[in-house]
């Protein structure tokens, strides 16, 4: 991941992905660089919009956290429910005591 990574910082900087700044972005971050993945990684984003990757990766991650707000809301009721269900049960206890 760390390849995509440095392509990515290269790209949103400015700079041109080519393999001696990729191989300095990993040196950098303290990755070793291996210089055959580098290779592979440069033809590999030859034919590939990087913006549009980025945007298509940014909606698909986006969905999940916009769904985890409803997701705690609804666990955040049941809970209340389950606790208006327990002081229920307990009333309904305490006044079969009374009726003993």
């Amino acid at each position: 991941m760390e390849y995509i990574y440095a392509a990515m910082l290269l790209h949103t900087t400015g700079e041109e992905i080519n393999e001696g700044n990729v191989k300095k972005v990993l040196e950098a971050a303290g990755a070793e660089a291996d210089d055959a993945r580098i290779k592979a990684l440069i033809a590999a984003l030859e034919d590939v919009d990087i913006e549009e990757a980025m945007e298509k990766t940014a909606v698909a991650a986006a969905a999940p956290a916009a769904a985890a707000p409803v997701a705690e809301a609804a666990a955040e009721e049941e809970e209340e429910e389950e606790e208006e269900e327990e002081q229920e049960e307990e009333a309904a206890a305490g006044l079969g005591a009374l009726f003993g």
